[in-house]
């Protein structure tokens, strides 16, 4: 059947002797490999970029230029990893509208992988031209077109490929679907971590990179083989207006409002578990993880149990209760309300001073893997199954657009929860006051405090080396520094660990700011404490608290050497970028003095966060078990329909469902 209405110069990625509609087939069909073998690529590129992407922000980018600036906050970080992931799954219904209304699938494939390979392209070439920042923002802002703009149309492209016959193996082909994206995912979010501690951010954004472009030639090279379903044009709008398409839109709505509140939860084990894996003990089966591995475990526990739940436990579970799609995702949003409850319990432990074995977490991680079976792979075949012929691209939007939900819920929390920082704002605009050639020599610049001008009590002190923050001194310095000096006399009493809170609180007590405001004492994790006043506006959470961090050095892990010391330099990407730009040993930002037991402290002003530690993840906890509760009463009032390509001009093949 010859294809119409292609325009431009995509018309040439589908020649006009390819089928439009399933064979007459039992089995799989011939373009099957190349989609499970283009998924594969594509899900290493995009997970191993995102799995390094936080650590990158906060502990990378500033030193990307040569010369230093302003460090990112974790909060931040969380904010802007999320913002893009709900790019990424936004900007699928631009792709389902290019793909089921003008173009058809194939041709939107290929042209957007061409956008997100030069994503990738400028994410590696960070550094390389100056200005990293904006180069981080232009290749994440490529990846999420590219990536985000196939997602529904390789899905949908997928069930294109069954008719009648063969109908019966979409669940199985989904479920490979499936395992393709855990293999790329997998092998990528143990590599790229690795290639970012030890060879830097050039090949841990490249490599990623390269299996895009492999990704892309792979789908090409099946172009023959596939079912390549023109674009719907005013079919699909027929459909959606009288076709009863605009009816499945708004029934398929509340559900995934509630999907959206897992992939908030989900999503951020790229983002808030990294950061707590930072403080566990992360020695596991021999050998000590860095914190972006540890998502990586997911993929595993997927692989292992997808068959489990297809073959025994939905099986055994249908004997006792009828598990529909729906139950099942009902189900799933349960188990994650007790996957992120054991979060928070985690960092609770951490909170109180505590280095608990990642074990812990990747018992977490299982729970969740458990709930994303029963509620990510339900969806996505789900998505497909309820839309009508000319709408498959767009109804799976409604999957992907549950995910972006959420990631920008997350991305809301955070920006919300974050203090600004008031040192971090008044040298922006100081700076932008220099002679272009400052950075030549070392300076000490006085920002204006709370009052707006310099010469005044509440002023902040910068000191800057070769552009880099190196020490802040903020008002009431003296004091501060000596009620950090009696916590770490505490620390040395406590063989070296942060005594409790209300120990250090009975020293430092009597100890005011220069307002009147207390100092009070707080432990983060393990190994970081804060001494924190309301500072010269005397209310708290602003950006005019002061205070100071207090790091204790990190435990050591003794091992013996293993092979894969041969396969990297002597020092890791960052010790010896450090130690080019001059600024080895000084944390970013902060003090580079000596103090007892390498004990470092550092100054700050504002930049710290309303919702912290375990209150954030229980926070979480609580939202997913609304959800979870709310979810209830819509699944047993929903009625699902199934509609299924068939051949000819029939529009639809419909059968009717039980919820």
């Amino acid at each position: 059947m010859a294809i119409r209405g292609t325009p431009g110069m995509l018309r040439h990625f589908r020649p006009m002797s390819y089928r439009t509609s399933p064979a007459d087939l039992d089995g799989m069909p011939p373009g099957v490999p190349h989609i499970i073998g283009n998924e594969a690529a594509e899900r290493f590129s995009f997970y191993g970029m995102k799995a390094v992407l936080a650590v990158f922000m906060v502990q990378y980018l500033h030193l990307m230029d040569g010369h230093g600036g302003p460090v990112m906050s974790e909060a931040e970080a969380t904010a802007r990893v999320h913002l893009f992931n709900g790019a990424v799954y936004l900007t699928p219904f631009l792709g389902a509208l290019l793909a089921d209304v003008f173009v058809g699938k194939y041709p939107t494939i290929i042209a957007l992988s061409l956008v997100y390979c030069a994503g990738h392209a400028a994410l590696a070439g960070m550094g390389m031209f100056g200005n990293s920042p904006a180069w981080l923002m232009a290749g994440l802002g490529l990846i999420a077109l590219g990536s985000g703009g196939i997602k529904p149309c390789v899905s949908a492209h997928v069930g294109d490929q069954f008719g009648t016959r063969n109908a019966h193996l979409l669940t199985q082909i989904f479920n490979w679907f499936y395992f393709s994206i855990n293999i790329g995912a997998f092998a990528s979010m143990l590599l790229t971590p690795w290639l970012l501690e030890w060879h830097g951010p050039h090949w841990a954004f490249g490599v990623p990179g390269i299996l895009m472009g492999i990704a892309t030639v792979v789908f090409w090279m099946g172009r023959k083989r596939f079912i390549h379903v023109p674009a719907g044009g005013t079919g699909f709008v027929r459909d959606l207006f009288r076709g009863g398409g605009l009816g499945v839109m708004l029934k398929l709505l509340p559900l995934y409002l509630f999907v959206a509140m897992f992939w908030a939860l989900f999503d951020q084990t790229g983002s808030t578990w990294i950061f707590q894996s930072q403080d566990m003990d992360r020695r596991f089966i021999g050998f000590e993880w860095l914190p972006s591995q540890i998502q990586s475990l997911n993929s595993v526990f997927v692989l292992t149990f997808i068959p489990l739940f297809a073959h025994v436990i939905y099986p055994l579970g249908n004997r006792m209760w009828k598990l529909t799609p729906l139950r099942k995702i009902g189900l799933g949003l349960f188990i994650m309300v007790g996957s992120f409850a054991l979060v928070a319990l985690i960092q609770q432990w951490i909170d109180g001073g505590a280095r608990p074995n990642i074990a812990w977490q990747i018992l977490a991680f299982a729970l969740l893997t458990i709930a994303e079976v029963m509620v990510s792979i339900v969806a996505l075949e789900y998505a497909y199954t309820q839309a009508p012929r000319t709408m498959k691209s767009l109804i799976m939007c409604f999957y992907l657009g549950a995910v972006a939900i959420g990631n920008f819920l997350v991305a809301g929390v955070n920006h919300f929860i974050l203090i600004p920082d008031a040192a971090a704002e008044q040298l922006t605009a100081a700076l932008a006051r220099l002679p272009p050639d400052w950075r030549k020599d070392p300076r000490t610049l006085m920002l204006p405090g709370h009052d707006g001008i310099t010469g005044t009590a509440d002023d902040l002190i910068q000191g800057l080396a070769d552009g880099v923050p190196i020490s802040l001194e903020i008002p009431g310095q003296a004091l501060f520094e000596e009620a950090a000096a009696q916590v770490e006399a505490l620390v040395m009493e406590n063989g070296g660990r942060f005594p409790d809170e209300a120990a250090v609180s009975a020293n430092i007590g009597r100890l005011r700011d220069a307002w009147g405001s207390p100092i009070g004492f707080q432990i983060l994790n393990s190994t970081r404490a804060r001494l924190m006043s309301a500072g010269p506006d005397r209310v708290s959470a602003t950006r005019w608290d002061i205070g100071m961090m207090i790091d204790l050095p990190p435990p050591v892990a003794v091992q013996e050497p293993s092979w894969t010391d041969r396969l990297h330099p002597e020092k890791p990407w960052l010790a010896r970028r450090k130690s080019e730009l001059g600024i080895a040993g000084t944390p970013p930002g902060g003090r580079d003095e000596p103090v007892p037991a390498g004990i470092t402290r550092t100054a700050f002003s504002g930049g710290q966060t309303r919702l912290h530690g375990a209150a954030y993840f229980r926070f979480f906890t609580w939202l997913m078990l609304g959800t979870a509760v709310a979810f209830i009463p819509y699944a047993l009032l929903y009625r699902p329909r199934t509609y299924l390509q068939d051949q000819g001009d029939r529009t639809f093949r419909a059968r009717s469902e039980q919820a």
